[in-house]
């Protein structure tokens, strides 16, 4: 699928998110995992575990095409992108464990987010002309280095000059932005012919798998007595996707723009709720620290 969608704008697209994460990113964020074990492994299990197995009970229910549920699933395996930091600032969430919590998200999807791909190919058959072949290794391990190499760029940037890394950090943030909204456009304009359709089936099921991964990300920490800042953090690193890293696999390597769908639906959808969610859990955390009355 040799179009300017597949060979230019998603990988500048990739490399401009990654590059911009890269910028707020030490090797000591790697290492805070000893410090946050706990926390690391609660937003793990959620993310990597309990998060397809949601997934795929929403695209059962909804009844989704093997289409559009293959790429609902692709999305639940994609990791956390790096929009989850932001709005983890703006409502009170530890920052820093989201920061840690995105590292090591990228390099655990280097190897979860094609066993989960390809177990939903194969249980949903989706006719996308690719034989059988499914999400190779080799090909997503090429993904993720255009993901990695523009991090680790990142970081080399920020350690030699901390000072422009935190001056670059808001602009770089809304060019990603920008890039990424019109790979968003560009997807939905290649599938024009099927989109009302396509938006109509998946909208639903893409909305509720937004609300479903933003809840479970906050009550699973704080059933597990992690701290409020902690759970607000895990709840962005888990209804924030990587979009952008979703709909590179479904449109560069398997070929099917109509993969990708479900990703810039997603897309779309998870800044407003993402947002609502954080005014709500912030509002509840607040409420939480009151004082109670005295009688």
């Amino acid at each position: 699928m040799d179009t300017p969608l597949t060979t230019v704008f998603l990988p500048l697209a990739l490399a401009v998110i990654m590059f911009g994460l890269g910028l707020s990113l030490t090797v000591d964020d790697f290492c805070r995992v000893r410090r946050h074990p706990r926390a690391v492994v609660v937003a793990m299990v959620c993310q990597l575990l309990l998060l397809p197995v949601v997934c795929l009970g929403l695209v059962v229910a909804f009844g989704l095409s093997p289409v559009l549920a293959v790429g609902m699933m692709l999305l639940a395996a994609s990791p956390g992108g790096t929009t989850a930091n932001l709005f983890s600032h703006l409502f009170g969430g530890d920052v820093a464990l989201n920061v840690t919590l995105t590292a090591v998200n990228a390099v655990l999807a280097i190897v979860t987010l094609p066993v989960i791909t390809n177990l939903a190919l194969r249980h949903f058959e989706p006719d996308i002309g690719q034989d059988g072949l499914g999400l190779q290794f080799g090909k997503v391990l090429q993904v993720f280095a255009l993901v990695l190499v523009p991090v680790v760029i990142g970081m080399a940037v920020r350690r030699r000059s901390e000072v422009f890394a935190r001056r670059m950090d808001r602009p770089v943030r809304l060019l990603s932005v920008v890039v990424l909204v019109a790979v968003i456009l560009g997807a939905l304009v290649a599938e024009r012919d099927s989109i009302v359709g396509y938006l109509v089936d998946v909208g639903p099921a893409a909305l509720a798998f937004c609300v479903a991964s933003l809840a479970l990300g906050y009550a699973a920490p704080r059933l597990l007595k992690l701290g409020e800042q902690q759970s607000i953090a895990c709840s962005m690193e888990i209804g924030v996707h990587n979009s952008a890293v979703a709909m590179t696999l479904a449109i560069s390597v398997l070929g099917s723009v109509g993969l990708a769908v479900p990703a810039a639906v997603y897309g779309v959808l998870m800044y407003p709720v993402a947002a609502l969610a954080g005014v709500l859990m912030a509002r509840g955390a607040r409420t939480a620290e009151e004082p109670a009355p005295v009688v």
